[in-house]
C-alpha cells in the first residue's frame, strides 16, 4: 500500500523541510508532492532532491478564493494522468505535523472499510458547527465575491468592522469578508442545489482512497458548470469536495479528518497556533494528524511529537 502526501505550503520553509523528513523516515514508500507558493517564501528544493519521491512544484494559489481548489483539482488530474502509484491521498500544509508513526495509520488504511475520512455537514443546516456562525453557509456560498484588497492591516479591519455587521446583518443582497483581505459578494440569481443535490462543507483536510481521488477527477470534467458556480465563492475548499463526494451516495465515508484543530478563541476565524499544551490531546489514539504549528511560536511540541513517532 502507497499513500501520496499533497502538501500545499507558502511559508516557514524550514517547517516544511522538516514535515517532508519526517514523513520520509516515518513512511519509507509514500510519494510527496509539494506546491510551494515562492511569492510568499523562497524553498531552495536542493535539499528535497536526495530524497526519493518527492517533487516540489509553484503554486499561485491565495487563501480564501478558489485558486487553492483549483490548484487541488489540477494536481489530481495530473497525478492520474502520470499513472502516479498511490492507494491513499492525504492532503497537508507546511503547520501540519504527524501525533502517532505513519505505520499505524498505514495499518489503519490497509484495514479499514471506509473510502475516505473528511468533515462534512450540510452547509445550510441551522446545525453548524461552533466554528461556523449563523447562516455561514448561506453567506458562503449563495454569494460571488470579489478580493478587492488582498490584505488589510488589523486598524483597518478594526476600522471597517462595524459597516461589515451592519451591512451583512440587515439586507440580503451583499455581504462583506474580511479573513483573507477584504472580500465583496453579491447573491446569486441560482444556485446548483435542491433537495437532490445538497450544499455540504467541512474542513478541506481530508484522507481520500484513490478511487473517491478518480470520482472527483471525473467528475469536475464532466460538470464544468458545478466548477464554475464555486469559482467565486469564499472559502470553496471547504465545500466542493464534500458536495460532490456525499452527494454521489457511491462511497462509506467516514465523517471524521482524523486531525486535532483548535478553533477556540482565534480571530478572523483561523484555528489556534498549538503548543506544549495541546499535547495531552495529540498523544490520542485516534488522532493522526494536528494542525497548525509553528516553529517560530513553540518548537518544543514539534520535539515532543518527534520523541511520540520516532
Amino acid at each position: 500500500m502507497k499513500v501520496l502526501y499533497l502538501i500545499q505550503t507558502h511559508k516557514n520553509p524550514e517547517q516544511i523541510y522538516r514535515l517532508i523528513k519526517t514523513i520520509k523516515k516515518l513512511a519509507t514508500t509514500s510519494y510527496i508532492l509539494v506546491c510551494h507558493n515562492f511569492t510568499y517564501s523562497n524553498l531552495d528544493v536542493a535539499p528535497l532532491q536526495t530524497l526519493p519521491e518527492v517533487k516540489v512544484i509553484s503554486s499561485k494559489r491565495e487563501l480564501g478564493d478558489f485558486s487553492i481548489i483549483q490548484e487541488y483539482l489540477e494536481v489530481i488530474s495530473w497525478l492520474l494522468s502520470q499513472n502516479i502509484e498511490f492507494d491513499w491521498l492525504i492532503n497537508l500544509t507546511g503547520q501540519d505535523y504527524p501525533t502517532q508513526p505513519l505505520s499505524q495509520l498505514e495499518k489503519f488504511l490497509l484495514e479499514t472499510q471506509y473510502d475516505g475520512f473528511l468533515e462534512y455537514f450540510e452547509a445550510f443546516s441551522d446545525l453548524e458547527p461552533k466554528n461556523w456562525r449563523g447562516r455561514e453557509g448561506r453567506d458562503r456560498y449563495l454569494y460571488n465575491y470579489w478580493r478587492l484588497y488582498r490584505y488589510l492591516p488589523r486598524w483597518q479591519r478594526a476600522l471597517i468592522k462595524l459597516p461589515r455587521i451592519f451591512i451583512n446583518n440587515t439586507q440580503p443582497f451583499v455581504r462583506i469578508k474580511l479573513s483573507y483581505g477584504l472580500m465583496v459578494g453579491v447573491r446569486t440569481p441560482s444556485s446548483p442545489f435542491n433537495e437532490k443535490f445538497l450544499c455540504y462543507a467541512g474542513s478541506y483536510f481530508h484522507i481520500l482512497s484513490r478511487k473517491c481521488i478518480q470520482y472527483l477527477d471525473n467528475f469536475s470534467k464532466h460538470h464544468p458548470n458545478l466548477i464554475s458556480y464555486y469559482s467565486n465563492k469564499y472559502v470553496p475548499d471547504e465545500s466542493l469536495i464534500q458536495s460532490i463526494l456525499v452527494n454521489s451516495k457511491l462511497f462509506n465515508l467516514c465523517n471524521d479528518n482524523m486531525r486535532y484543530i483548535n478553533w477556540g478563541n482565534t480571530e478572523y476565524d483561523g484555528p489556534r497556533i498549538l503548543t506544549v499544551k495541546d499535547y495531552p490531546v495529540l498523544s490520542k489514539d485516534d488522532v493522526y494528524f494536528a494542525r497548525k504549528l509553528d516553529m517560530s511560536y513553540d518548537s518544543e511540541i514539534l520535539d515532543m511529537l518527534d520523541a511520540r513517532i520516532f
